[in-house]
């Protein structure tokens, strides 16, 4: 197992990702998340940040209503909803906790600054806890672990490949979300060409669909979510012995809070051992369920 995704420092400058290694203790001044920090009230309201575009972790949609009968979240300010399997996962610890859930989009770009700033409590989007993010946001256990892919072009000339050797001296145009932990696997590809990384991983799909990159790295959860409605997409899945190296970390994806939340970042983990959310059968059953789930998918 491997892999998840970076923080968007890079994007924005300023954007310091880390985080504590677990909850950690609390400071004698801080605030516990999900509460006002000018009253230090707790409050009722569970406030997620997440992309809501990020299918199958998250995704935007019209209706509150879903396939198999499931309830969408109204999106905070909007007129639409948010579901996939981060909203899922957020409705049952929201349950658990006592608490109405709240769900804010936001760009991937900005999420960790927004959460900052005060707009939102925890992070819920598919974020990969890594030692960087460890030093400036706080973590609870994995919520979900998935793997790395790549995704080539149907009938091109990668569409055989099984080993990242293969790609080596090719000079294939490479690509992945910005901001995300997959950037830096960009350089192991021997050779390739490094050119434009994209906001969201729906605009890395389409260039691949129009040639203009060749591989683009990413989780295969969300390449299993995009193959379903580009015909012209494979999935990739390397050789364990041949593949990238130095993305152990990024296994796990992580529930992430202010650092200074700690508090409530011990909540949020009591409430997933209280619904038995560390067991990878749960996780990976309500993530293929998801799949089936999103609005592309019917």
């Amino acid at each position: 197992m491997k892999k998840t995704r970076f923080l968007a420092a890079a994007t924005v400058g300023m954007m310091v990702v880390s985080l504590l290694g677990g909850c950690g203790s609390t400071p004698a001044d801080s605030v516990g998340a999900g509460g006002s920090r000018d009253s230090g009230k707790e409050s009722k309201v569970l406030r997620v940040g997440m992309e809501c575009a990020y299918a199958p972790f998250n995704w935007t949609q019209e209706a509150d209503t879903t396939p198999d009968g499931s309830t969408a979240v109204p999106i905070f300010g909007s007129d639409y909803y948010a579901y996939g399997y981060d909203v899922a996962v957020a409705q049952m610890l929201a349950e658990e906790m006592g608490m109405e859930l709240e769900i804010h989009k936001v760009e991937w770009s900005s999420i960790g600054i927004s959460m900052d700033a005060g707009d939102y409590d925890c992070i819920i989007a598919g974020m990969g806890r890594t030692a960087e993010r460890e030093m400036s946001y706080g973590f609870t256990e994995p919520y979900y672990y998935r793997d790395n892919c790549i995704v080539v072009k149907k009938g091109g000339a990668y569409e055989n490949v099984t080993r990242l050797s293969e790609l080596a001296g090719t000079g294939c145009r490479v690509t992945t979300q910005l901001g995300t932990g997959w950037v830096p696997l960009l350089d192991q590809v021997e050779g390739a060409v490094t050119g434009a990384n994209y906001e969201t991983t729906s605009e890395c799909f389409m260039a691949i669909s129009n040639g203009t990159a060749d591989v683009c790295i990413v989780d295969l959860p969300t390449a299993q979510s995009a193959a379903l409605t580009n015909d012209d997409l494979v999935i990739i899945t390397l050789d364990a012995d041949d593949t990238f190296t130095g993305d152990d970390e990024m296994v796990n994806v992580c529930i992430a809070v202010r650092k200074d939340d700690t508090e409530f970042c011990s909540r949020i983990q009591e409430a997933m051992d209280a619904i038995g959310w560390n067991d990878k059968a749960k996780m990976d059953e309500l993530m293929s369920r998801m799949i089936t789930q999103q609005p592309a998918a019917n």
